[in-house]
Parts: C-alpha cells; sequence; structure tokens
C-alpha cells in the first residue's frame, strides 16, 4: 500500500524575471562612466550592457532607449538626497531638489551633455529624452511639492502653479542653454528666496 507523502505546496513562480536593484545600480554606473568618459554618444544600450555585466534585455527592463539612460545616470544618486529630505517641509525640499539640479548640471559631465542639446535640433532622441526625462520631470516633482507648500501654508492659496514653476526652472536652464552665467553654487538658493516674496501669503494692511 503506498503512503501518500506530505510535502509542502510549492509556491507559482512570477512571471518574467524581477528587476534588480543591484543590476539598476550597476546599469546606472556603467551609463554614469561612459558619459564620463565620452558623452552621451557613448552610451549606447551595448556598452551600457558590457560595462554592467547585465544583458542588453535587462537595461530595456528599466528603460526604453540609451537617451532615458543617459538622462537617469546624470541624475543618479538624487533619490537618495531626495528620500534623505522627505521629512522636511516642501519649500525646505524645494530648495534641495533645486540644488541638485544645479549641482548635476554644474559638473563637466553636465557641462557636456548640454552642450550637445545645445547645439542639437530640438526634435532629435537626446533633445526630447533631455526635455521629458529631465527638464519636465524635475517639474513635475516641482509641482508636487508647491502643492504640499499650498496644503501646508507655506505659500499662498491663490498662487498660480505655472508661473511659479516657470520662475523656479526658467533661471536654471536658460542659464544652462544660453551660457551666458555660470551655475555658481548658491543661485538657486537666491532664485527661490525672490520667487518666495511673492509666492508667500500677503500681510494684510489696514
Amino acid at each position: 500500500m503506498n503512503k501518500s507523502v506530505n510535502r509542502p505546496q510549492e509556491k507559482p513562480r512570477p512571471r518574467g524575471r524581477p528587476r534588480s536593484q543591484q543590476a539598476r545600480s550597476a546599469i546606472l554606473q556603467a551609463a554614469r562612466t561612459l558619459l564620463d568618459e565620452a558623452g552621451p554618444g557613448a552610451v549606447t544600450m551595448e556598452a551600457v550592457a558590457a560595462r554592467a555585466a547585465v544583458s542588453k534585455p535587462t537595461v530595456y527592463r528599466w528603460w526604453p532607449d540609451r537617451h532615458a539612460v543617459a538622462m537617469a545616470a546624470l541624475m543618479e544618486g538624487e533619490t537618495e538626497e531626495r528620500s534623505a529630505s522627505s521629512r522636511q517641509a516642501a519649500i525646505a525640499r524645494l530648495r534641495q531638489q533645486l540644488r541638485t539640479i544645479a549641482k548635476r548640471l554644474a559638473t563637466s559631465t553636465g557641462r557636456h551633455v548640454t552642450s550637445m542639446i545645445a547645439a542639437a535640433e530640438p526634435e532629435t532622441e537626446l533633445s526630447k529624452a533631455f526635455r521629458n526625462h529631465f527638464v519636465l520631470a524635475r517639474r513635475a516633482e516641482g509641482r508636487i511639492l508647491l502643492e504640499q507648500a499650498i496644503k501646508n501654508h507655506e505659500v499662498r492659496r491663490d498662487l498660480d502653479i505655472e508661473i511659479a514653476l516657470d520662475l523656479l526652472y526658467g533661471p536654471l536652464f536658460f542659464r544652462l542653454l544660453m551660457g551666458h552665467a555660470p551655475l555658481e553654487e548658491g543661485l538657486m538658493d537666491r532664485v527661490l528666496d525672490a520667487a518666495l516674496a511673492g509666492m508667500r501669503a500677503r500681510s494684510r494692511r489696514g
């Protein structure tokens, strides 16, 4: 007589391979190294995969093309800085975000990337990646922070968020692309302080 053996039930395996954070970090580091060495043109999916010791499909699981990888690598490390300041007030977090962007773009890699973008046609893949994955992504983060600042009474309730975002990010990208003045340390503090003069609640006069 055969006796049945009770075996623990095996859980079904999820379809596809999980996205490895270790692989993602290796990909970003590889892309950052390629950016530093030879600029955005060196960041191809093949080169990144080879440098990171991962397969090309692994890179594609995270980013749709090489330009998106390059933009992600340009802002590598921002996530850690942002999470470290996540308990701060919204305006303090906005200040930190603006400082981080300026710091990244003031590096040799940042200057190299943006000089290529400034010389390129606006509809090239690199220009569109910079606009979508860098400029608009940072602006979207700023919008969330301003909405939180309104909710927390850090700025006035009738604030025109679109105009405020233009005031905050306009000087940064204007200096970056026109090159008429440097992205010196403290620039974004001065920009934010000037903008806050009009963004905070106005005192009532009798």
